[in-house]
């Protein structure tokens, strides 16, 4: 054998083993079966959240019990007739509990677009929006009511409208930020945490870990490098959200109230809708849920890291994790999509979930004293998972090799 096939197959037999002969190649093998599966989570928690945008919209009517029957007919009809069908109507028969419009149009699980009560020749219509096609088409249902029930002539309909002065609370949009909050720190922790394990595979190639080991505690470089990064990630975080701050205003700056209403525009409205909680509540919990879902995600990359010997294994160990990542992403996208729903229960629960999903409750549950609760929980968790991962750098430190040399015998 030459010279040249003798150094290409040792090279290429050296470069098989280094991949083939590992623990981790059997979850490399296994990676598209997990991309495939997460795929198919992340793409029913996407459909389950469009259906949930599409089917919260409602109009309601209320009336005396004999009416209830001409009324539903009367909207078969109409919407058997129209192209593009309103909000589905919802039937109550006139009781003490249904005789408060507002309060019906506020009612929470599902966007009210427009509420009529009274009689049908004379109905008080709620709207959310000032001549919206919903309050219109609830007057057009009582006439078209009254037209079938009557002999002759039908009688005029005189509705009386009135908009609601806050314009209601969009449930649709309120989960579409909660989506959206998920997706950030899911998309900021996955962009962020894994700089930790690259970090440590520069440390341990050229030979700064062992130095560290030698002069002060590991339990100490472990915290420092988690906070380090953790530091970075916040400024990372100010960075773009001065520029978006900037942005808005400069952006306001340069409208001119004047010269809009000179030429006949409209004013820019205010925000259609707002979280639960608050804007300022749910911006300050969404950030403590991003830290903690840094922690944990970086002392796992930390800890599983520092196990591999070179930088390849380092990049097949980050694998997996950032699988696992998109698992719970997956999970708490889906569980955005159904508030209340023992799916957004479990999610909110899990560990390694419960940042994500608790930023996306905080968007549509307004209640505060559960984020504390949560943040407990996830402290506590915080705590174990940077214990055992403190254990997992101990020994891949003080090994230099990590605990793979065990497979890798037993695999040769």
């Amino acid at each position: 054998m030459t010279p040249f096939l003798r150094t290409m197959t040792v090279v290429a037999r050296r470069d098989f083993l280094a991949i083939v002969a590992t623990p981790t190649f059997l979850l490399f093998l296994l990676a598209p079966l997990f991309m495939l599966g997460m795929g198919l989570a992340g793409g029913m928690g996407a459909s389950q959240l469009a259906d949930s945008a599409r089917g919260t919209g409602r109009i309601v009517a209320v009336a005396d019990a004999a009416d209830l029957e001409a009324l539903r007919a009367a909207d078969a009809r109409l919407r058997a007739a129209m192209p593009r069908p309103p909000a589905t109507l919802e039937l109550r028969a006139a009781t003490p509990a249904n005789a408060d419009p507002v309060a019906i149009a506020h009612e929470k699980g599902s966007d009210t677009y427009a509420v009529m009560i009274g009689a049908l020749a004379a109905p008080h219509i709620v709207e959310r929006e000032a001549g919206g096609s919903a309050g219109r088409y609830l007057a057009l249902l009582a006439g078209e009511a009254l037209h079938s029930r009557a002999a002759g002539p039908p009688p005029p309909v005189t509705p009386r409208f009135e908009a609601l002065a806050s314009g209601g609370t969009s449930v649709a949009l309120q989960q579409s930020i909660g989506f959206a909050a998920v997706f950030v720190i899911f998309l900021l922790t996955l962009l962020l945490a894994g700089q930790t394990v690259s970090s440590l595979a520069e440390e341990k190639g050229n030979k700064v870990i062992e130095i560290l080991a030698a002069a002060v505690p590991l339990e100490g470089v472990f915290l420092g490098k988690l906070l380090g990064m953790l530091g970075v990630a916040i400024l990372f975080i100010a960075f773009w959200l001065a520029i978006a701050v900037v942005a808005g205003l400069i952006y306001a700056a340069g409208l001119d109230p004047a010269a809009l209403a000179a030429a006949g525009a409209a004013p820019v409205p205010a925000l259609a809708t707002a979280p639960a909680t608050g804007w300022p509540f749910f911006l300050a919990i969404g950030f403590a849920y991003f830290v903690m879902a840094f922690l944990l995600l970086g002392a796992v990359f930390l800890g599983i890291g520092s196990q591999a010997g070179t930088v390849r294994e380092i990049q097949m160990l980050s694998l997996p994790i950032t699988i696992f990542q998109v698992a719970m992403f997956s999970l708490s996208s889906a569980g955005a999509s159904a508030p209340g729903s023992g799916l957004a229960t479990f999610a909110q629960i899990f560990p390694f979930s419960s940042p994500l999903a608790m930023a996306a409750r905080a968007a549509t549950d307004e209640a505060r004293g559960i984020h504390l609760l949560a943040l407990g929980w996830q402290a506590l968790w915080v705590a174990l998972v940077v214990y055992l991962s403190v254990r997992l750098f101990r020994s891949g430190v003080l090994s230099g090799r990590g605990d793979w040399r065990f497979w890798k015998r037993r695999l040769r």
